[in-house]
């Protein structure tokens, strides 16, 4: 079971990836898309175990049937909960990183002004002129000097202390039960939850899974006795056909 169960865990991380990426997907959809994968495995190997060789079109109604059912109790809603709050944290989070990125990089390629470039000069290269080249330009000069530099971008000022805060504030959110790395390292034991919910349910699962769906449709086999009647035929048509090229040979 665990083996056929691999792909749905991965297209669940996947989908996991993309809504942190920012893809059009809910968390109730990506959780629901995997609990409806997982059903027909457990109905199969957990719940009936005798049941590995139903057809794909039964196995394919047991899947659509899921969120009817409700063969996992309520761990399905718990998952969606947890995901949900720690997901779009972790989205929400990565967005802003994305767009502060932006912002540094449209100002780290402003042009200073003409005046600023000589307020510049003028502090970086006058005491040369006096021959004080170990002597630094004081706190206070160097800051005036910044402050007319920097003056046309003071109005972002405020806004820029202001998403820091918000990032920080977002940030500290995102530790303790909702952060993202502690929900999905304890996913795997809400899983477990979720098939013993499942093995206990079993008798209720498979009344309602009937109802649903009919009895188990199995894949068709070929019976051996149909198989060796069939190799028989086989055998006389080979048979005849050596016969004819016989005679044709002969004929000629």
């Amino acid at each position: 079971m665990a083996v056929e169960a691999a792909t749905a865990v991965q297209e669940f991380f996947t989908d996991v990836g993309l809504f942190v990426f920012g893809i059009d997907i809910s968390t109730e959809e990506l959780v629901n898309r995997y609990f409806d994968t997982l059903f027909p495995l457990v109905y199969n190997h957990l719940i009936n175990p005798g049941l590995t060789d139903i057809s794909l079109e039964y196995s394919e109604c047991i899947r659509m049937s899921q969120r009817d059912i409700s063969p996992f109790g309520n761990v399905p809603k718990i998952v969606m909960g947890q995901m949900g709050r720690s997901l779009l944290s972790s989205r929400t989070f990565l967005q802003a990183l994305n767009l502060g990125i932006e912002v540094i990089n449209t100002t780290d390629h402003l042009e200073f002004s003409k005046d600023c470039s000589r307020a510049l000069l003028r502090m970086q290269y006058c005491p040369h002129c006096q021959g004080m080249t170990l002597s630094k330009p004081c706190m206070g000069y160097c800051l005036n000097v910044i402050r007319g530099c920097l003056a046309n971008m003071a109005e972002i000022d405020l806004h820029w202390r202001r998403y820091i805060q918000s990032l920080e504030e977002l940030s500290s959110a995102m530790h303790g039960t909702y952060d993202i790395e502690h929900v999905l390292l304890n996913f795997h034991s809400l899983v477990n939850d979720a098939l013993t919910q499942a093995s206990i349910n079993g008798p209720k699962v498979t009344e309602q899974v009937n109802k649903i769906c009919g009895h188990p449709v199995r894949k068709p086999t070929l019976s051996p006795g149909y198989s060796d009647q069939n190799k028989d035929n086989q055998g006389m048509k080979m048979s005849a056909r050596d016969n004819e090229e016989t005679l044709a040979n002969r004929r000629k």
